[in-house]
């Protein structure tokens, strides 16, 4: 898959994430886990991040894949101007742990990916928690949902881009589709410095 995705990065001359593709360690390191990697326009490999939460409570993923560990961020060219963007990975489940976000802002994330395969019944804590982890962090959150159905789940769909203040730029259905939205990183310079919350953290 990971080939797949390099050559489509190419193709289109764009930074390309893709996410859960199951990795498989190299001998007598760890075993597999679910793995997202973000593809430069050249093709070539930026980052990978390992999901660090697990979602089965002790069955499923915990017992078939390992835990990441590593809290993942890649700087990436502005296409909206000359400079960069600091990109925080996370995956799915890791979407209900605000501490792990707070560790991806505190690394220079402006804007969160969220690749997930969340289920129809608890769809509204995916909103929910998307456009919390936005808000608190100041950050854009970017989240891309499976639809359709998962050996036969229901999902939730909804894939969304939310800006720092938790306005939805754009919001899917729970039928496959594409979305774009302009994420411009001036605007949240500027939020943060005349709404300066993030200022006044007194735990860290």
């Amino acid at each position: 898959m990971s080939a797949a995705l390099s050559a489509a990065a190419q193709h289109i001359g764009a930074t390309v994430h893709g996410s859960s593709i199951v990795e498989r360690a190299a001998q007598g390191d760890r075993g597999p886990a679910n793995t997202t990697v973000l593809i430069g326009a050249d093709g070539a490999l930026l980052r990978s991040h390992r999901k660090i939460h697990r979602f089965g409570f002790g069955e499923g993923e915990p017992k078939l894949l390992d835990a990441g560990e590593e809290i993942v961020t890649a700087e990436v060219r502005d296409t909206n101007t000359t400079g960069t963007a600091v990109l925080g990975l996370a995956t799915c489940y890791d979407l209900r742990f605000p501490e792990m976000f707070r560790r991806l802002l505190d690394a220079g994330s402006e804007i969160f990916l969220v690749p997930a395969a969340w289920p129809a019944p608890r769809v509204e804590h995916w909103r929910l928690l998307g456009r919390a982890r936005a808000v608190e962090n100041q950050c854009f959150s970017v989240q891309c949902n499976t639809a359709g159905t998962h050996s036969r789940t229901e999902m939730g769909g909804h894939s969304r881009n939310v800006d720092p203040t938790g306005m939805v730029l754009a919001e899917g259905g729970s039928k496959e589709e594409c979305l774009i939205a302009d994420l411009h990183l001036d605007e949240l310079v500027a939020y943060r410095r005349n709404f300066s919350v993030l200022a006044d953290r007194r735990i860290h």
